[in-house]
């Protein structure tokens, strides 16, 4: 546990970057639009306010993930990491929110945009800033299992995607004359961080809920399982799996001989415990041993478990 605590910590310099990104890119954007007055540049901007605060989010809550088990949080903070993802996609809501509203406005009352090309020249720089930096950050993210850091790079995609929408619906404008396009393209882009919200509010509810490991995980779990078993000997029941932030938790009982002695049993475990981690890393694997011949071991199967494939498993 130590180690997964030293590792979390060391993501807080990616969440550093993040901010450092953001504020840069809210400098370059408000610029943009004071120069043009365009309101699809102001929504622009108006997003990457949103990275700051889910950035400045994020790295409160990597700390938090990273202060160790205590008396009071015997299993650590690290589902600190599914509140900063579920405040990202509430806040992705919100600018998509504002965004409409400054559209509808604008479509209500007309006006002119001005000094189109510097507007494009600096909201494509902002974007590819933005683009670099969220691919970056959701491979780190991946790699690491962080949550928060895959969802931070998502977000400055979802940025990328406004300033993408931004500067097409310009281009128009330019070439056309239609001021029009300028609001209507700013809603489009909007519903598209709609969607990029909606995903972040489900992966980090099914966090904060304790759903299962991936499917290819957990069987590669089973796999373990079914290379000690033992028909009559050894066996196996009521695997349970969930993800907290980057650990995984695992449950499982193993059913042995009444005979055995318990460094017997104890030997056993911490075999199975080797091999799954060798497959798995940052895991946190609880095997409760039991004896095979009494049928009590088989009345306290919980009700929610992984069926392990076969009958005499059970």
């Amino acid at each position: 546990m130590t180690q997964n605590i030293s590792q979390t910590q060391n993501l807080t310099k990616f969440a550093w970057l993040s901010i450092a990104v953001a504020v840069l890119t809210i400098g370059l954007k408000a610029g943009a639009y004071l120069v043009t007055g365009s309101v699809s540049l102001l929504s622009d901007a108006m997003e990457s306010v949103v990275n700051l605060v889910a950035a400045v989010i994020a790295l409160i809550s990597l700390m938090l993930a990273a202060k160790p088990a205590s008396s009071r949080y015997t299993f650590g903070r690290s589902k600190a990491e599914y509140f900063s993802a579920a405040v990202e996609g509430a806040m992705i809501f919100g600018a998509a929110a504002l965004i409409i509203f400054a559209a509808v406005t604008r479509l209500a009352s007309p006006r002119p945009v001005e000094q189109l090309g510097i507007g494009l020249a600096i909201s494509a720089l902002a974007a590819l800033i933005n683009g670099a930096a969220g691919m970056y950050l959701i491979g780190v993210g991946r790699k690491k299992r962080s949550i928060t850091l895959e969802a931070d790079g998502k977000h400055l995609l979802t940025d990328l995607v406004t300033s993408a929408g931004v500067i097409f619906g310009l281009l128009l404008v330019m070439l056309t004359g239609w001021q029009i396009l300028d609001p209507i393209i700013a809603i489009v882009v909007a519903l598209n961080i709609l969607w990029t919200g909606l995903s972040l509010l489900r992966s980090s509810l099914a966090g904060l809920m304790d759903v299962t490991l991936p499917d290819a995980e957990n069987d590669a779990i089973i796999d373990v399982l079914h290379e000690y078993a033992q028909p009559g000997v050894i066996a196996f029941h009521g695997l349970q799996t969930r993800q907290a932030g980057r650990i995984r938790h695992i449950n499982v009982d193993a059913l042995v001989p009444g005979s055995w002695t318990v460094k017997q049993g104890h030997d056993l475990a911490m075999k199975v415990e080797s091999s799954i981690q060798s497959k798995l890393d940052d895991t946190f694997i609880v095997i409760h041993v039991e004896p095979i011949e009494d049928q009590a071991s088989y009345d306290d199967i919980p009700e929610g478990f992984i069926p392990l494939g076969d009958e005499e498993w059970f």
